[in-house]
């Protein structure tokens, strides 16, 4: 029986009788309600006139018609005769009828109005608080629904509905593990609810608790096997866990429920991951007839492209990130023309912004002279570990550490650091080039690290085995220490260039004598090079080091994961960025330790190159 069915009955306070008598007051509210409760709504009607025939000013049968034609869908009639009967008696049960019809018709304001009465006629009973929240919800003011809800819940700790509805306010405000309790609430009193089950999931991955998300994923499933979001999202989480294979069932089971955009996404990206990259093609090309202007599918199809090679049509689908939510949203909000290349700059001061990571920036610093070779005064504005580095480069009028509510002195127009290559339409044989265009670290910054690294006697290898642990693909990226053990035992001296090492990384480095770490030294990326200038070899995982040291020059080696970031394209092991740069790819995805033979393999040459060089 619906919620507003029960109330009519508690209000009428009988049993349905087989046949009511025509002077039963109570059952002929009976009759109505097993009617209503058919869906046999003109029936319910009749002996609603009957009722009202019988007794035209009783209360209850003036809102049980209101509830009638709530129920069927004919709201004003609803607000007409539930209006009438809490003119004769203002129950709060009847005050929820009115709510409820006023909030179907868009009338939110009245509609809150008369839920704040019912709550001020019942204070102690959660549903009113259930209706004014929902009410609120639908006026758009979230903050005072979740509020509301937590009250109705302890009020009544087993309101299954105010539970669930609270922990998805609480997930969309980011507060997962105050969600969580209240989801936990909703699942012991409703254990056939499959939306429980599915956002629990959902917060529980959030949380990294991804085992007992799948649980939580697969129990909706089990409960209602069109659940397409559990369905998407149990596939988002195996490819958390490394298990595309996996993930892509999941992925094409959401797409069989319902062909959405994010389903057909997900599905072409994981494609890309697994190396299946005709079937990827085709993915797209799906994904696009279902929604060509979507931006977040046009991000993920450039980064495609620009895999494969085809920079004009991937950078131009790059610009798409500026609608794609989580992408570029440190870029200042400015009220210039962004420049793309089309306008003349001569004599013109553009504002060249960071809007990714430091890996991107150093990548596309090397666009700067270019700009002031046409005359423009750039002024850069980048991440505050960046500028002592990038302030002395050549074009650079003015470096700016990128900050909050910062002051930038007037320009003409500005562009995102990443949106270079676009403006200088950049094709695959035409990347401006790769070495030395940084600037040469300062001599005394170099002297000093020369001395703490004393001397020259064997090769020095820099050494960074992970990430920055916020970038969603950090896992696929990064190598645990102890797996360059195998390497470590070599005759070389190694050094660390890991800042901020994870807690498991951090206790090895500490055993371990055989690396030099004075990384608490790297006060910005100008000492990171300095001390990379004084080394003949890094060997690095796909990090911002990877960039700088490439861009000083430096023989750099770098570990891919099977599926690499975009820029370092396909099947080979050079980079058309960074000349200097040595490409050590997975052969299957997760497998490290054929890329650490590898490099042990060539690092032994290396060194055996060293020792017979004359020192």
């Amino acid at each position: 029986m619906k919620r507003s069915e029960r109330e009519a009955a508690e209000t009428a306070n009988a049993e349905t009788p087989a046949s009511p008598a025509a002077n039963d007051l109570a059952a002929l509210h009976a009759s109505v309600l097993e009617h209503m409760q058919a869906g046999r709504f003109l029936e319910a009607q009749l002996f609603c006139q009957q009722a009202l025939a019988m007794d035209p000013q009783d209360a209850d049968t003036m809102h049980l018609v209101g509830v009638v034609h709530a129920e069927a869908q004919q709201f004003d009639h609803a607000v007409e005769w539930t209006s009438r009967a809490i003119r004769r008696e203002a129950k709060p049960s009847y005050l929820t009828t009115l709510g409820a019809a006023l909030l179907n018709l868009g009338r939110r304001e009245e509609a809150l109005q008369v839920f704040d009465k019912a709550v001020q006629l019942e204070p102690g009973n959660a549903e009113p608080w259930w209706r004014m929240a929902n009410a609120l919800i639908a006026a758009g003011r979230s903050s005072e629904a979740l509020l509301c809800f937590q009250h109705a819940v302890e009020l009544n700790p087993r309101h299954r509905e105010a539970a669930y509805k609270t922990g998805v306010l609480l997930k969309e405000a980011g507060r997962f593990e105050e969600a969580l309790v209240y989801l936990d609430r909703s699942a012991d009193a409703q254990p056939d609810h499959a939306p429980t089950f599915a956002m629990r999931g959902f917060v529980r991955a959030g949380l990294k608790r991804y085992e007992e998300a799948i649980a939580d994923y697969e129990q909706a499933i089990r409960l209602d096997p069109q659940q397409e979001e559990a369905c998407s999202n149990l596939g988002t989480t195996l490819r958390v866990l490394g298990q595309p294979e996996r993930a892509l069932g999941w992925y094409d089971r959401s797409l069989a429920i319902k062909p959405t955009i994010a389903n057909a996404t997900n599905r072409a990206v994981t494609l890309t991951e697994l190396g299946r990259f005709y079937e990827a093609r085709a993915a797209y090309q799906y994904a696009i007839s279902i929604d060509p202007e979507h931006p977040t599918l046009i991000w993920n199809l450039s980064l495609f492209q620009l895999w494969l090679g085809d920079f004009e049509a991937g950078w131009r689908g790059r610009e798409a990130r500026w609608n794609v939510p989580g992408i570029a949203q440190g870029y200042p909000k400015l009220d210039t023309p962004m420049w793309i290349g089309e306008e003349p700059i001569a004599g013109k001061t553009v504002a060249v912004c960071q809007d990714e990571g430091l890996g991107d920036t150093i990548q596309f610093a090397r666009y700067v002279p270019m700009l002031a070779a046409r005359g423009a005064r750039v002024i850069l504005v980048v991440n505050e570990a960046l500028c002592p580095l990038l302030s002395r480069q050549s074009g650079v009028s003015l470096c700016l550490p990128k900050k909050h509510g910062m002051v930038v002195p007037p320009f003409d127009f500005h562009i995102a650091i990443d949106s270079l290559p676009l403006a200088f339409g950049t094709r695959l044989d035409s990347i401006p080039p790769g070495k030395d265009y940084l600037p040469a670290p300062e001599p005394h910054r170099v002297q000093a690290w020369e001395d703490r690294l004393g001397p020259r006697d064997r090769l020095r290898v820099g050494l960074v085995w992970s990430g920055n642990p916020r970038q969603p693909n950090n896992h696929n990226r990064s190598v645990p220490l102890q797996m360059l053990s195998r390497i470590l035992d070599l005759d070389a001296t190694f050094v660390s260039l890991q800042k901020e090492p994870l807690p498991q990384d951090a206790e090895t480095l500490r055993q371990r004598k055989d690396i030099v770490d004075h990384t608490d030294q790297l006060t910005d990326l100008a000492e990171t090079a300095a001390l990379a200038s004084c080394l003949d070899l890094v060997i690095t995982v796909d990090t911002s080091v990877a960039h700088l040291a490439a861009a000083l020059g430096r023989p750099t080696w770098i570990l891919l994961a099977y599926v690499a970031d975009w820029r370092w394209l396909l099947g080979r092991d050079d980079s058309p960025w960074y000349p200097t740069a040595r490409l050590f790819r997975q052969t299957s995805t997760g497998n490290y330790a054929d890329v650490i033979d590898r490099v042990r393999a060539e690092l032994l040459l290396r060194i055996s190159r060293f020792e017979a060089e004359p020192h």
